[in-house]
Formats: C-alpha cells, sequence, structure tokens
C-alpha cells in the first residue's frame, strides 16, 4: 500500500512524544484508540499470569500499532505507518504502572526511593501488514525521598499519567541520581530507535 505522504499515524495520546516526534521533524497525525467506533475493544494493558516485563511492554506495543492500523483500514483514512509505543518501570520484577491515586503513587515513589529502577520502551512501526519493533531499557536511580517530598510532589498533578509516578522531564527530575541509557526513552520515545524504524519506513527524520 503506497503511503498518502510523509507524515505518519501516532497511537499515543502522550503529549510528550508527540514532543519528541516535533523535536526530529516528523509530521503524525493522532490515531487514539479510546472510544466508539470500528476499532473493536481498547488494547489491554493488564499484565498476563507470570509475563516479564519486557514482554509485557513488547505485547502491549504490538497490539497497540495493529489495532491502529485495522482503525486506520476501518475508517479509510489515507494509507500511513502506524507508530505505538509503551513504557513501563520495573524494579525486583514488578511492572509499575500509571497509579490510579495518591496512596498507590506513595507506594511507587517508596519503592523506587534511593534505588536504581529500570525504564523499558518498547516502539512499534506498522506498516502493509509487517509490524518492526525495537525495545529500549535504561537505568535509573533516584535519591532517597522524604515522606515530606514525596507527599508533596504526589500533591501536584504530574505522577498520575506517567508509569512508576513521576516524569523524569517535569519536577522529578530534582529526584534523578543517575541515568544510564536514553533520557528520550525515559521519557517514553527513544528518538535513536524511533528514527531507525521511521528511516526503515521512508519516513525522514532531518
Amino acid at each position: 500500500m503506497k503511503p498518502a505522504d510523509n507524515k505518519i499515524y501516532l497511537a499515543s495520546k502522550s503529549p510528550r512524544r508527540r514532543e519528541l516526534l516535533r523535536q526530529i521533524g516528523v509530521e503524525f497525525e493522532l490515531m487514539l484508540l479510546r472510544g466508539e467506533g470500528p476499532r473493536g475493544p481498547d488494547v489491554s494493558e493488564d499484565v498476563l499470569p507470570n509475563e516479564k516485563a519486557e514482554d509485557y511492554v513488547v505485547r502491549v506495543t504490538r497490539e497497540k500499532a495493529e489495532q491502529a492500523w485495522k482503525i486506520m483500514l476501518a475508517r479509510r483514512l489515507p494509507p500511513r505507518p502506524v507508530l505505538a509505543a509503551d513504557t513501563t518501570v520495573v524494579i525486583d520484577g514488578r511492572i509499575l504502572g500509571k497509579p490510579a491515586d495518591e496512596a498507590e503513587a506513595m507506594d511507587m515513589l517508596r519503592a523506587l526511593s534511593g534505588r536504581t529502577h529500570q525504564v523499558i520502551t518498547s516502539i512499534a512501526l506498522h506498516r502493509d501488514g509487517a509490524t518492526f519493533q525495537q525495545t529500549q531499557s535504561s537505568d535509573v536511580t533516584l535519591s532517597v525521598l522524604s515522606e515530606e517530598t514525596m507527599r508533596a510532589y504526589c500533591a501536584t498533578s504530574e505522577p498520575y499519567d506517567k508509569a512508576g509516578g513521576y516524569g523524569i522531564q517535569g519536577i522529578a527530575a530534582v529526584f534523578i541520581k543517575h541515568i544510564a541509557g536514553s533520557y528520550t526513552g525515559i521519557m517514553g520515545l527513544p528518538l535513536h530507535e524511533t528514527a531507525q524504524l521511521l528511516n526503515q519506513a521512508g519516513i525522514p527524520t532531518l
């Protein structure tokens, strides 16, 4: 299927992923998976029994990309590659999603305080029935956080739409003692790997 242009569809509602794509000059349209319509049920982000963190994030990302492609076909939208991504935070094998409330956010921050954890982001590009995928992992070390600091942070809106209950590009940057890996991957879209996938699909990033 010949692409309509050099644009892609981004199957993510994350404002950070939009910012990062704009940073490398990629034109895109949003393809949101939630809502009524011909898309079928939302992609489940529940962890399967005994599913390892990397397997989980790879599976969810691939399903998002494939589902968005089906939406494009069902809506008879101009054909374009579909990019999806998913990020998870892991410590001691425990997958930390987005906290539902202050109590859950506090629990996550207590688990991360003073320790090193992993942030795994998988990206998938679906085109013409084929999915190309890369996964990137970074180590992040947080300083020791006091109860007062964690509570003050959880009183902001920042923890609640981010895996692990914190955002490296926001207020929580002051908590970060050390990172080893990809800063943009921790934000939710590793640009090195993303550019590789886009270039494979003929989408320029320079």
